[in-house]
């Protein structure tokens, strides 16, 4: 019987793989879009500015939240969402270290 190999993987490509797991769908990048270019928080159903149904936004709005890209205030009956600034300064820093790590000259042919 083989011994099975266990695999750790450290903290920074974890949280990696968070982050891109939780933009690896369309409606997620429609509305961290979204954010990105009305430049302020948004109060309210965001539902009603994206093509997407209420549902579907709030399912999404709960992932970008769980990885920290976006903060969700409550306000009321209604919540507040904002892109997380310190986070998304935080995750190009990780992209562009991850992809300075994929810039190699490699012959593959």
């Amino acid at each position: 019987m083989s011994k099975i190999k266990k695999l750790t993987f450290d903290a920074g490509i974890k949280q990696r793989a968070r982050l891109f797991k939780a933009l690896a769908h369309p409606a997620r990048l429609t509305i961290m879009e979204y954010l990105a270019e009305i430049k302020t928080c948004i109060t309210g159903d965001i539902a009603e500015e994206l093509p997407l149904s209420r549902t579907t936004v709030n399912q999404h709005l709960k992932e970008l939240k769980t990885a920290g890209l976006i903060k969700g205030t409550v306000e009321g009956v209604k919540t507040k969402y904002c892109i997380n600034e310190k986070a998304i300064r935080d995750f190009k820093l990780e992209i562009n270290d991850f992809l300075k790590k994929m810039d190699i000259n490699i012959n593959c042919e």
